[in-house]
């Protein structure tokens, strides 16, 4: 029983630490329709920015976070002006070779600056700490990640959902032209969008960093894993993010308990078969 029901609590951790970081692509190829495949670049540049805030500058955990996320929406601005601008509305491919592009040019400039090691992210004592619930203890930071898991996705649906900015977003994804014509700044609209999907994908990979270690190839490492997990909920829909990230965070935890020897085998047989069976993911919006 213990068993099982530490599997349950390191599965709903993982599972919306990856929500988290992965919405925000999500969100780009939804609702902006971009494939940014350098999405998990910018959860690394978050992952970097805290761990020398906090590790080398001594600063507090919530500063570092801070910084994080700020940190990289500043550096993520210009290079949304410069050259996703470019590419909004070209074909897939233009798309996904220019944000290849961009992933190796932020990994070569992070090593650089950074050094290549696996960089840690010292958390206060309350998250290194357990907390008991009578039958069981839980580590404090399994349950911060739950809980910026859910925050996060109540947030960002009331915020695409219920807000004058999200139906300026959806009215600029539906028809740009329309909107501009009706007074909407489509520029910036997508502007705040791309800096708001940056700013989780860092927050996710400071929040995260304990199970998806920082580490040099961080960003080409967890590709493929950001874009499944996206593609299997459906682009654009946060519940079907949530409820992808959650299957496929429980599947590849209950494997990697009890039969590690196969690796991600488990993990990638349910994406085939959720693919197999939905084509446009979970909850997938139709063209």
């Amino acid at each position: 029983m213990q068993t099982v029901f530490s599997i349950a609590v390191d599965a709903l951790a993982y599972g919306m630490v990856l929500f988290v970081i992965s919405i925000g692509l999500s969100v780009t190829m939804g609702l902006m329709r971009v494939v940014n495949l350098a999405h998990g670049a910018f959860a690394m540049i978050g992952g970097y920015i805290a761990s020398y805030a906090a590790r080398d500058m001594g600063l507090g955990y919530a500063v570092a976070v801070t910084l994080a996320v700020v940190g990289t929406i500043l550096i993520a601005i210009p290079i949304e002006r410069l050259l996703y601008r470019r590419i909004y509305g070209q074909p897939e491919l233009t798309q996904v070779l220019m944000t290849i592009g961009i992933t190796f040019c932020i990994i070569g400039i992070a090593n650089y600056v950074f050094g290549p090691t696996l960089k840690t992210i010292p958390t206060p004592e309350t998250l290194r700490e357990s907390v008991s619930l009578g039958f069981r203890a839980i580590s404090a930071h399994r349950l911060f990640a739950i809980g910026c898991g859910v925050a996060v996705a109540l947030g960002l649906w009331y915020f695409i959902e219920r807000t004058a900015f999200g139906v300026k977003l959806r009215a600029a994804v539906d028809n740009a032209a329309m909107a501009a014509a009706l007074g909407v700044k489509t520029q910036v609209v997508y502007a705040v969008s791309f800096a708001v999907a940056v700013g989780l994908a860092a927050f996710g990979g400071v929040v995260g960093a304990e199970m998806l270690p920082i580490e040099p190839y961080y960003a080409l490492r967890y590709m493929v894993t950001f874009l499944v997990v996206v593609s299997v909920g459906g682009a654009g829909s946060i519940p079907g993010a949530l409820a992808a990230c959650l299957l496929l965070g429980g599947i590849d935890t209950t494997g990697r308990y009890l039969m590690p020897e196969f690796g991600e085998f488990f993990f990638y047989l349910a994406v085939i078969a959720i693919v197999w069976t939905f084509p446009r993911g979970l909850a997938g919006r139709a063209k």
